[in-house]
Formats: C-alpha cells, structure tokens, sequence
C-alpha cells in the first residue's frame, strides 16, 4: 500500500507543478526541465509517469473536466426542473469565484495555448455532455424541452458557449457582445425545444446572459 501511495503522491505533485507553470507560463512556453526543477526530481521519474508533456497536460485538463462531471451528476440528482438543473450547472462550473480555474480560461484564449483549450473542450463534449444530456432527456419527459438531440443539442450548447466566450475577448463594442449574447440565448431556446409556456422567457434570458458574462 505504501509503494502505491508514494506513487500517486509523486504523479499528483507533477501534475500540481505542471498544472501551476501551466497557468503562469502557458503550455507552450512551459518545458519538462522547469517542472523538474521545481520539483527537484530527474527526468527518467518524470517519463515513468508520463510520456510527454502533452501527456501530463492531459491529465491537469482531465482533472477540470471530472470535476464538471462531478458538477453535473449533484446537480442531476437534484429536484429541480430541467432547465433549472441545467443553469445551475452552468453558473457551478463557471469561473466566477474559482480563481484557479478562472486563470486556466485566461490561458485558453492565449493562441500558444490552443492545444489545452481543444483538449478541454473535447473531454467536457465526451465525458460532461452525456450527463447533461439527461437533463435534456428529463425535459423531454415533462415537457419543458422538445429535442430529438440532447446529446448533440448540449454538445452544440457547450461548444457555443466557449465560442461566445473567445468572440467576448476579441470583441470590444458592448452593443456587438449584447446582441451576439441575445442571439445565442434564441439559439439555446430553439435548439433545446424549451417550452415558453413552462418558463419565464425574460428571466431565463437574464439568468443565461449572467452565466456568460462571468
């Protein structure tokens, strides 16, 4: 039991210190000789837990992406409505409060980081989607949403949502980002099929504007 642990606590410090230069330097400018040294181990231990630097990149965006994950099943298992159960998600796994993960989205947009920003975005479609998709399945069941494709609609949602956040960063008209927020909010209502009659139209809008803001 002891030669397992040391090994999980030596392959976690790794990913700690990667995950740490990860942030200050970015993912391309960051070398396996500096996480080295931080540590203070040589580089045959450092290819005995990974392959590459690619490799440990891999496992700091996993663990963003369980932690979602982890996100979504609490809030699934909740007794709210689908939709709220959906926005609850969204406003948990934002970056509002969460400093580390706020400086991990702020690398994202960085173009030398496009390699972590395409990881992330493919390991929250592969393994976060499916569980929000129950949610949309759920909806469909009591009415509150009318898609043939929970799946692919949440997977569109997402992969929408990360678009609007880059175009945000670029864009510095507040009219251009108000719009480009009202018509993402038109799209999420048509693409999930929500039924206005079970929702207030105006606050949804208002309660998706603020999660894309933060």
């Amino acid at each position: 039991m002891r030669v397992v642990k040391e090994h999980e606590t030596r392959r976690t410090e790794i990913i700690d210190t990667a995950e740490e230069f990860f942030l200050t330097k970015g993912y391309e400018k960051t070398t396996i000789n500096d996480i080295l040294k931080k540590i203070g181990i040589a580089k045959g231990t450092f290819y005995h837990y990974f392959k590459s630097k690619e490799e440990v990149m891999d496992a700091v965006i996993m663990r963003v992406v369980d932690q979602d994950r982890s996100i979504a099943q609490e809030v699934l298992k909740t007794d709210l409505g689908s939709l709220e159960k959906v926005l609850l998600f969204l406003n948990k796994q934002s970056a509002a409060g969460n400093q580390r993960k706020s400086e991990m989205l702020e690398q994202f947009h960085q173009t030398e980081n496009a390699l972590m920003k395409q990881r992330a975005l493919e390991g929250t479609l592969k393994y976060v989607c499916p569980v929000l998709a129950q949610m949309i399945e759920e909806g469909n069941q009591t009415g509150e949403f009318s898609t043939e494709y929970p799946l692919e609609s949440i997977q569109f949602l997402i992969a929408g949502i990360q678009s609007l956040s880059d175009e945000r960063m670029l864009e510095d008209d507040p009219e251009m980002i108000q719009r480009k927020l009202i018509s993402f909010v038109e799209f999420i209502f048509r693409i999930l099929g929500i039924n206005e009659e079970m929702t207030n139209k105006q606050i949804t809008t208002e309660q998706l504007i603020q999660v894309f803001i933060n």
